[in-house]
């Protein structure tokens, strides 16, 4: 790719930053397959975050089966608040009042004053509004 390609691609992200939608919901479970179903159930959100027009952060995707057991839960947890804390919004997956990990994330982008929405077309809504 020549400079110029470069520059025009960096201008073009310059004039419109995509804005990035943190997925928050459950993750572990009590058998693996309820823990595969969470994955599918935050992945269809981030489906419908990206259609949208926000880049869908879906942490569940991101440390499902490859990485059990490699660090403990409680790192898990940190690494996803950072990565939440560096997003533009929130949307939660439904189910997510009974995970702890989505209770904190929620809490905490509320105290950050980044955008948490309980439904993608409020999402939407917000999008459309900025």
């Amino acid at each position: 790719m020549s400079q110029e390609h470069v520059d025009k691609f960096r201008a073009s992200l310059d004039a419109r930053r995509i804005k990035r939608c943190y997925v928050a919901g459950a993750f572990t479970a009590d058998t693996r397959w309820q823990e595969e179903q969470n994955v599918r159930n935050a992945e269809a959100v981030g489906y419908r975050v990206a259609l949208a027009g926000c880049y869908p952060v879906i942490p569940h995707a991101n440390t499902r089966h490859y990485f059990l057991g490699i660090q403990t839960p409680q790192f898990w947890y940190e690494a996803t608040m950072a990565e939440m804390m560096t997003c533009d919004a929130v949307v939660m997956v439904p189910g997510w009042a009974q995970s702890v990990g989505a209770v904190a994330e929620k809490a905490e982008a509320e105290r950050l004053d980044i955008p948490v929405f309980l439904h993608v077309r409020d999402l939407v809504t917000w999008l459309e509004s900025a």
